[in-house]
């Protein structure tokens, strides 16, 4: 009787463990999902494989030797005008990855104050490739223009930044800053009024053509697949996880919806199973 009693409450034991067991860890499960933030902590993750990853460095480096054999075919190709490669900065040029580091160990995404004392201190590095292709080029007679949507505010420190890795045409006359909207069509047109741009650089499809601007996420996606010509041909795309119009376009460039707001919008966009 006594041996029967002991297995009934081992048995009883073993039945409430089971009860309680399982709510417990879908109750957990449910709150990590919930509380899991893509923004702005995210960026650090983006940013640390930037930083530290060979895959990186390597889509860098293959980028700009693909675009030096480019360049050296349209060198050999009759030209109406003068040849000139133009070029985004941040993330094309620069690695800014240490602001995004910075901003999302604090709980933060980007703003406007915080990113001007970063680039005000004009040590952010070089992409990997970078240097060395736009030496080449200048070296070869090809003009680089430096086409950003940096403000007017940042020339000084921009400059000082390019110049102290020795970027050619690291001058006023080369660098076109936002002046008015984010779309630098109307600067690549200042820029074609003497020259042919043979190749184009950038991290953010509106880098390279008016048809990408502010389009929502399907289709600048559909536009791409459209280009797929252009890509590794003229257009020349460096990697970067960490920012862009890929993101903004998510939540339909909404920029004034709260960290929690566009959170909530990126998750839906994530396929899962």
């Amino acid at each position: 009787m006594m041996m029967k009693r002991v297995w009934a409450g081992a048995l009883l034991l073993g039945m409430l463990a089971c009860k309680t067991t399982k709510p417990v860890q879908t109750s957990a499960t449910t709150q990590t999902t919930s509380s899991t933030q893509l923004i702005p902590y995210g960026q650090a993750w983006a940013a640390l494989w930037q930083q530290q990853s060979g895959e990186y460095k390597a889509l860098c480096l293959q980028a700009y030797q693909l675009a030096a054999w480019r360049l050296d075919q349209y060198l050999v190709q009759p030209h109406d005008k003068p040849l000139a490669v133009v070029t985004d900065i941040d993330e094309t040029v620069l690695d800014n990855s240490p602001y995004s580091v910075h901003q999302a160990l604090e709980g933060k995404g980007y703003d406007e104050k915080s990113w001007m004392e970063w680039t005000a201190k004009a040590i952010a590095d070089t992409v990997p490739g970078a240097p060395s292709f736009f030496k080449y080029a200048a070296s070869k007679g090809v003009k680089v223009f430096y086409i950003t949507n940096r403000l007017e505010a940042e020339r000084a420190a921009t400059l000082k930044n390019l110049q102290r890795y020795g970027f050619p045409d690291a001058d006023d006359q080369h660098l076109l800053l936002k002046t008015a909207g984010s779309g630098k069509e109307p600067r690549r047109q200042q820029v074609l009024q003497q020259y042919d741009i043979v190749l184009l650089f950038g991290d953010n499809l509106s880098d390279f053509a008016e048809r990408f601007d502010k389009k929502p996420y399907n289709e600048r996606n559909a536009e791409a697949l459209k280009s797929a010509s252009s890509f590794g041909s003229r257009f020349i795309v460096l990697p970067n996880p960490m920012y862009g119009d890929w993101e903004g376009a998510l939540y339909n460039f909404q920029y004034k919806l709260t960290p929690q707001q566009k959170d909530s919008v990126m998750k839906t966009r994530l396929k899962n199973y």
